[in-house]
C-alpha cells in the first residue's frame, strides 16, 4: 500500500531525528541511513558544526598557508630575493572561508546522497519522540540523537566585544591582523593561533595559568613546545593568571599575577580569549523530559543513552573529550546501537588521539608520564629524537621527539607523545599497534621506508628493548 503522503497537517515521522549536523550529527545521519534507518537531521546553521565553520577545517587552512607563508626564509636561504609588501591577510582570511564552503556543500551532498533529509532551522524536544521546529512544523523521532556542540566560554572580566576582546569564532572572521595579540589560553586553540600569528608577523604572547603549555599534554613535550614557541619570538607566559583587564588606552592592557602574586602588565592591540567551550544544552527543551544536566553536560551510558529512553547524546554535550574525531565515533556507536548492528562501546579515553597542528606539531595517545608517576603506575620511558632520522634532517625538521611509555613486564604500550614535523600523522601507526594489542618488538621488526619520519617509530620501539640503532 502506498504510503500516506506528509503534509502540514501529517507530521513526519522518523526512525532517527538528529539535532545538529556538526562531525557527530552527519556522520551519525549516514551511519544510520546506511543501517536502514529513516533519519532526518535539524540544523540551524551550516552542516559541518564548529569543527569545519568555525575550528578545525577553517584554522588547519590558515596553518597551512602560515606555513607556506614561513618557507619565506628558504627561498631567500637559497638567492631567492621575495617582496612580501604585496601579503594581503584578507586574501588569507577569504581562501580559509572558501574551503569552509566547499566542504559544506560536500556535507549537504553526502546527506543526499544517503537519503537523509536535512532540515534547516532550531529544534526544541517538546516530548519523548516529539520535536518541534522554528518555522511552526512538528516531527516526531522514535529515538532522538542530541548533538548540538559547543561555544566559546566566555569569563566575568574577560567578556568578548567581538572587535577588540575576540572568541575564536571572531579570530577566524578577522580580516586584518593587529600588530600585537595576547593570547589568554595555551591550549590547543591558543597554541595553533600562537604559530599563525607569530609566523604572519604579529607580536604575541601567550599566557597560561598553570605551569605549562598545553596543560593536558606530556609535560616534557610542552617544555619542547614552549621552548621552540619562546625561540621563534613568542612571549610565553606559563603559571600566570590574567586578573583583569583594561580597555580605555589605544592597547588593550592585561594585568597578570603569578603563583606568588607578583603582579605585571602586557599590553597589545587586541586579545584573544580561549578560556574552553561550554555545551550548548539550554533551551533545547531538556527540562521537558527530565534530562538534568552535570555542569552543562548530559551524563550517558555505555551507548550514549541518556536517562530518558530512546534518547542519545554525543560529541560536546556529554563529558568526554571536545574533539570533532570524538564525536563523529559516538555518533557511530550509539548509532549501532540504536539499529541493534554492534556492540562496541563507549570510547576508551586512552585510545583517543590528541592533535595540535602548531610547528612543531604535537600528538599524543594514552597515559602521560605526570599521571603515570602520580598513580604509582610502573612504566617504562623511551625517547628517540628527529635528529637522529636522516628524512627529518633532510628537509630541514629535526626538531623534536617521540616518547613511548611501556609497561616494564608485559612491554604493553602505554602511551606515546610525539613533538615534531608531521607529528599528527604519525601518531596513527603506534595508537593502531595498542588497539591490536601489539608489542614494541612488532613495530621494531616491521620494515619501514628509507628516508621516511616513520623510521623515528622503528627506531623508539627497537629502543625499548635497548636495540635502536641510529643514537
Amino acid at each position: 500500500m502506498p504510503r500516506k503522503r506528509e503534509t502540514m497537517s501529517t507530521p513526519s515521522t522518523y526512525d532517527l531525528v538528529i539535532i545538529g549536523a556538526g562531525p557527530g550529527g552527519y556522520v551519525g545521519a549516514i551511519r544510520a541511513s546506511q543501517l536502514g534507518l529513516k533519519t532526518c537531521v535539524v540544523e540551524k546553521d551550516k552542516c559541518g558544526g564548529v569543527c569545519l565553520n568555525w575550528g578545525c577545517i577553517p584554522s588547519k587552512n590558515l596553518i597551512h598557508q602560515a606555513q607556506t607563508f614561513a618557507e619565506i626564509k628558504a627561498l631567500e636561504d637559497m638567492g631567492v630575493e621575495v617582496n612580501p609588501d604585496g601579503f594581503d591577510y584578507g586574501i588569507v582570511q577569504k581562501k580559509s572561508r572558501s574551503v569552509t564552503q566547499r566542504l559544506n556543500k560536500g556535507i549537504e551532498f553526502l546527506l543526499k546522497k544517503n537519503k537523509v533529509e536535512l532540515i534547516k532551522g532550531e529544534a526544541r524536544i517538546e516530548n519523548v519522540g516529539k520535536i518541534g521546529l522554528s518555522d511552526g512544523r512538528t516531527i516526531y523521532g522514535k529515538n532522538i540523537i542530541i548533538a548540538t556542540g559547543s561555544r566559546p566560554s566566555a569569563v566575568p572580566g574577560f567578556e568578548f566585544d567581538h572587535q577588540r576582546v575576540l572568541s575564536s569564532n571572531d579570530i577566524l572572521a578577522m580580516q586584518t591582523l593587529p600588530k600585537s595579540l595576547i593570547i589568554l589560553g595555551a591550549g590547543a586553540i591558543g597554541c595553533e593561533f600562537s604559530y599563525v600569528m607569530n609566523t604572519f608577523g604579529i607580536k604575541v604572547t601567550l599566557v597560561e595559568m598553570v605551569d605549562q603549555v598545553l596543560p593536558f599534554e606530556d609535560d616534557e613535550i610542552a617544555a619542547q613546545l614552549k621552548k621552540a614557541f619562546t625561540k621563534s619570538g613568542i612571549d610565553v607566559l606559563t603559571g600566570h593568571k590574567a586578573v583583569s583587564m583594561d580597555k580605555s588606552g589605544k592597547d588593550i592592557a592585561v594585568t597578570l599575577a603569578d603563583g606568588n602574586g607578583k603582579q605585571q602588565v602586557v599590553e597589545a592591540e587586541k586579545v584573544l580569549c580561549v578560556f574552553g567551550r561550554r555545551p550548548n544544552t539550554e533551551d533545547i527543551g531538556l527540562e521537558k523530559i527530565g534530562i538534568e544536566t552535570e555542569k552543562g553536560y548530559i551524563p550517558v551510558g555505555a551507548y550514549y543513552q541518556t536517562a530518558v529512553s530512546h534518547v542519545f547524546a554525543i560529541g560536546d554535550v556529554v563529558a568526554t573529550p571536545l574533539l570533532a574525531h570524538v564525536a563523529s565515533k559516538e555518533a557511530e556507536i550509539a548509532i549501532e546501537y540504536i539499529a541493534g548492528h554492534g556492540t562496541e562501546k563507549k570510547i576508551d579515553v586512552d585510545a583517543i588521539p590528541s592533535a595540535i597542528y602548531c610547528e612543531p606539531q604535537v600528538a599524543s595517545f594514552g597515559l602521560r608520564e605526570s599521571q603515570a608517576k602520580a598513580n604509582g603506575i610502573q612504566y617504562k620511558k623511551t625517547v628517540f629524537p628527529y635528529s637522529a632520522i636522516g628524512k627529518a634532517v633532510a628537509i630541514d625538521k629535526g626538531e623534536g621527539l617521540v616518547k613511548v611509555l611501556t609497561d616494564p613486564t608485559s612491554r604493553e604500550i602505554l602511551g606515546c607523545h610525539i613533538i615534531g614535523h608531521d607529528a599528527t600523522e604519525l601518531i596513527h601507526e603506534l595508537l593502531l599497534a595498542k588497539s591490536a594489542e601489539l608489542l614494541p618488538d612488532d613495530i621494531a621488526r616491521m620494515v619501514h621506508a628509507h628516508p621516511s619520519l616513520s623510521e623515528i617509530l622503528m627506531e623508539v620501539m627497537r629502543g625499548t628493548s635497548g636495540e635502536a640503532i641510529h643514537i
